[in-house]
């Protein structure tokens, strides 16, 4: 309850100071106020209840401008009655954004980090996501979960160089058996509920254990082309202590570079990525992921003034398979050395563009497994929007990246007016 206090009452005072009776300057105060309400298709999933959402959510943004820097934040009211009635309170941004001399750009406080170029298919894009949000019908924005971050940007003529630091490690919000349910390898099923509700084991909270990310981008022609590098941990727990039987975040260090350009009448891209295991540098140790090389091509165009695809192509190359293979221990799922996934986007708008039909695929043909997410969107007002979706997940196996979340088919409504 003191935390929850302590958030209104930091807000209310940010408002205050970013009002124009207080600073010169120039302040807008908007948000909107939504409600989701979703549910199950499969009646053998062992969660605690057949709902996905059952929520009422206002969201307060506000910005502030003035000669020397400017300040934005981002709190959301969330009345959630899915399974027992409860308030919550996330400050999803508030950051101070200030220039140094004419070259530097200094961001501080808890922000919203993107970098990369695939559509939902994140190669040197290691800020943290929020997958439970992103598998029951919220907004978009929500698959970013936020990060306290310092982030800085110096501009030269040979390009741009970003460096952002992270002092508490921050994981994906991945489903924990509670409102979605998962596959579980030490019973060898899929579970949900009470029983199986399941976190990783964070990294220590000391300095040597934050995130740091740095990327340098500049364009040749209309080319833009980046460079990255990220030391930190594995974003889910993909690791296991097997002598406290506990899943954690192993170390990871990754290097990678990206190309976006105009091409044949759309957008392409192409990004790669070296993820280098450091607690599993022989690639000898099962319960570690061993290092994987990842590549990614992409094409978007508009094909006419009212429908837009893309396609895009993910392969990942896990090194060291020999090693994987001769260590695994008998009965533990095999993981194939190669990876295949393609996904594909549609957007087709409708009735003067107030109709807005959505679908996204993913499908892996290595490890045939499937997801689905189609979303049918109305603009009723300019203020007001009506949406119907739904989320669908298949596999053949449960240990699958999708297949894992196969019994979690829901649909839902979500009904926003926007101030």
């Amino acid at each position: 309850m003191f935390r929850h206090k302590f958030v209104i009452i930091t807000f209310a005072l940010l408002l205050l100071m970013g009002s124009p009776a207080t600073k010169a300057g120039e302040t807008y105060l908007s948000g909107f106020l939504q409600g989701l309400y979703g549910g199950g298709l499969d009646s053998d999933n062992p969660t605690l209840t057949e709902l996905t959402a059952s929520e009422t959510r206002l969201q307060l943004k506000l910005e502030s401008f003035s000669d020397g820097a400017e300040f934005f934040g981002r709190l959301d009211f969330v009345y959630d009655d899915y399974n027992d009635p409860n308030v919550d309170l996330e400050l999803r941004e508030g950051y101070t954004k200030f220039r140094v001399g004419n070259n530097l750009d200094f961001k501080i406080g808890r922000q919203i980090v993107t970098w990369g170029t695939g559509d939902l298919i994140f190669i040197n894009d290691l800020f943290a996501k929020d997958y439970r949000s992103f598998f029951i019908g919220r907004d978009d924005q929500y698959l970013k979960a936020p990060q306290n971050v310092l982030r800085a940007a110096y501009y030269t003529g040979l390009g741009t160089f970003s460096a952002v630091y992270t002092p508490r490690f921050t994981p994906n919000r991945i489903p924990t058996g509670e409102r979605l349910s998962y596959y579980n390898p030490m019973v060898g099923g899929i579970v949900g509920g009470e029983d199986f509700y399941f976190e990783g084991r964070m990294p220590e909270a000391k300095l040597k254990n934050g995130e740091f990310a740095a990327q340098f981008s500049r364009y040749f022609g209309t080319a833009d082309v980046a460079a990255y590098f990220y030391r930190g941990f594995y974003k889910n727990p993909t690791g296991m202590d097997m002598v406290n039987m506990e899943a954690y975040y192993p170390r990871l260090n990754v290097y990678g570079a990206s190309i976006r350009m105009p091409a044949l009448g759309g957008i392409a891209w192409l990004e790669t990525g070296y993820y280098d295991s450091r607690e599993d540098i022989d690639g000898d140790d099962p319960t570690i992921p061993n290092s994987t090389l990842s590549s990614m091509i992409g094409f978007e165009r508009q094909l006419t003034s009212t429908f837009t695809a893309n396609l895009q192509y993910q392969n990942k190359t896990i090194l060291d398979h020999d090693t994987y293979l001769a260590s695994l221990p008998e009965g533990f799922n095999e993981t194939d050395e190669m990876y295949h996934l393609i996904t594909s986007r549609v957007t087709k708008l409708m009735l003067m563009e107030t109709l807005i039909l959505s679908g996204f695929v993913f499908y892996s043909p290595s490890d045939e497994d499937f997801y689905g997410k189609f979303s049918v969107s109305y603009k009723y007002t300019d203020a007001l929007t009506l949406t119907m979706g739904g989320n669908i997940f298949d596999g053949n196996d449960g240990y699958t990246e999708f297949g894992a979340f196969q019994k979690n088919d829901n649909v839902y409504i979500k009904v926003t007016y926007g101030y």
